[in-house]
């Protein structure tokens, strides 16, 4: 059997607002969000690979309008926001864990909630606890 290198995987999220959403996970996580690179979005309508329906403008910048996605630290999977047509309609079958440490959790939730969490439920395992929250579009997470 031929070796081959391992699997990378990013993690893509199914939502109305990309660009905004995007923008909402970058500050929950203290990321950033990936630039645009404008010239090359211009190059590609330029060619007729791309139609301008499929650009938009997000804070002055013109970016795809399908997604946006975030930069993530060394080691750690991109995150991916996608626009689809459809709303949320039921509970995420996968969701994310933000992990805080234990002194530090208090101040995170009071964080995410300012931003514009909401906070759906606790739940705990032996000496293990976590808020359920969602995001502005209803995505389920946990702050750990």
């Amino acid at each position: 059997m031929p070796t081959t290198s391992p699997l990378t995987f990013q993690v893509t999220i199914d939502c109305a607002d990309p660009h905004g959403l995007a923008d909402w996970w970058a500050e929950a996580l203290g990321w950033a969000v990936e630039p645009s690179d404008e010239a090359f979005i211009r190059s590609m309508v330029a060619a007729g690979h791309a139609q301008e329906s499929d650009t938009t403008t997000h804070r002055g910048t013109l970016v795809w309008a399908e997604g946006a996605a975030l930069v993530p630290p060394e080691g750690m999977p991109r995150v991916l926001f996608m626009r689809v047509p459809e709303p949320k309609t039921a509970k995420n079958r996968l969701h994310l864990d933000l992990r805080a440490g234990e002194a530090d959790r208090p101040a995170h939730l009071e964080r995410l909630l300012a931003a514009g969490a909401t906070e759906t439920g606790r739940g705990s395992q032996g000496p293990h606890a976590w808020v359920v929250l969602t995001d502005p579009e209803g995505n389920e997470f946990c702050l750990a």
